[in-house]
């Protein structure tokens, strides 16, 4: 398996996916139940063969992922041959950027002194949506790059 089996809520929310992936290969409903009860590690397979697929079109589509904590912000843009990484760290100790308010306070006071920002470039070591994913199972989140082009913008 190349990244992981999907948790069993985004099974629910893709089982007429699922439904039809497993038509494709023409496994009926019926045939379905039957593999589950008599083969689970065949059932197993099958639901890791889709889950790599819907990773990977999941991934394939993804540009932007963030990543928060307390006094620090990790923007990745990720490209077709390189990831671009800004990094923004925030030495004020009172502030804690992964709430709202302190959300805020970086967003009014992203140019001053204690906020301090960082980027850089690197080449895939492997497979771009293994590094993508890999930033996904260590907390990142998929997004839509608008901070990644507020704080490109800042730094341009």
């Amino acid at each position: 398996m190349k990244y992981r089996q999907l948790t069993k809520e985004q099974f629910e929310s893709l089982h007429e996916e699922f439904a039809r992936f497993l038509a494709s290969q023409s496994i009926d409903v019926k045939e379905w139940n039957q593999i589950k009860e008599e083969k689970p590690q065949v059932a197993e397979e099958e639901m890791n063969v889709f889950s790599d697929v819907v990773w990977d079109d999941v991934l394939t589509r993804t540009a932007y992922v963030e990543h928060f904590s307390a006094n620090m912000l990790n923007l990745f843009y990720c490209d077709e041959d390189k990831m671009k990484r800004i990094v923004v760290q925030v030495n004020k100790p009172d502030i804690d950027i992964s709430g709202q308010e302190g959300y805020q306070w970086l967003l009014q006071h992203a140019t001053a002194p204690e906020v301090e920002i960082l980027q850089g470039s690197k080449k895939y070591h492997t497979e771009r949506n293994v590094e993508v994913f890999d930033l996904i199972e260590k907390g990142g989140t998929i997004s839509k790059g608008e901070l990644f082009r507020y704080f490109e913008a800042l730094i341009s």
